[in-house]
């Protein structure tokens, strides 16, 4: 069986409960994004409303640019920016203000996180990867990092080994988190999966 069938597979396991839980906590203050695996799920999604993405404030996107022009270390409002072409799914202008607010603190593991989902949105799993690996040298337990790296890992890059290692460090920190939860649901998946075609 070729591996992206392989992927197909574990997108129908998993896909309903990360989306679920995505959407429940993406607007979360402060926290980092996880990765929507629309890209190799699509098929399991068949029939289902898509999300519409947030409307752009141009007023507000405006104000934030007047004071990132004025202020060019003033981090909060790239961050804002950032957040608000990532919401309007234009992730593009998101990356050129994550990249801007990442640069003035490399230690914001959230900002780094943002960053590399949106890279991951714009097709450049690998960028996205080396991202994470950026977010995890600055705090190596941070599970929605972890998470994401098994979700590019199974999705973007048909990795399942290296997802099922990211996915099983999540349980080891924190077991009972819905970040916890969606890896295991992962982990079921590649189980299933590797047991479905260890005799095909």
């Amino acid at each position: 069986m070729r591996a992206d069938a392989i992927v197909f597979g574990i997108a129908g396991s998993l896909f309903g409960l990360i989306i679920g839980w995505v959407l429940g906590t993406q607007n979360a203050t402060g926290a980092a994004r996880v990765v929507t695996p629309v890209a190799q799920a699509a098929p399991a999604t068949a029939g289902a409303p898509a999300a519409q993405p947030a409307a752009l404030d141009p007023a507000r996107v405006q104000a934030l640019q007047t004071v990132a022009e004025k202020d060019p270390k003033n981090i909060e409002s790239r961050v804002q920016l950032g957040n608000l072409f990532f919401d309007a799914e234009q992730y593009p202008q998101s990356i050129t203000w994550y990249e801007q607010a990442s640069a003035l603190n490399p230690a914001d593991t959230n900002v780094s996180t943002d960053l590399g989902v949106a890279y991951y949105y714009t097709n450049q799993p690998d960028r996205a990867l080396a991202q994470f690996d950026k977010s995890l040298a600055t705090d190596p337990k941070h599970i929605k990092t972890l998470l994401n790296v098994g979700i590019v890992r199974a999705f973007g890059k048909n990795d399942l080994a290296g997802a099922a290692k990211a996915w099983e460090e999540v349980v080891a920190i924190s077991p009972d988190s819905p970040e916890g939860q969606a890896a295991r649901k992962g982990l079921e998946g590649v189980k299933n999966t590797s047991t479905g075609t260890a005799g095909k």
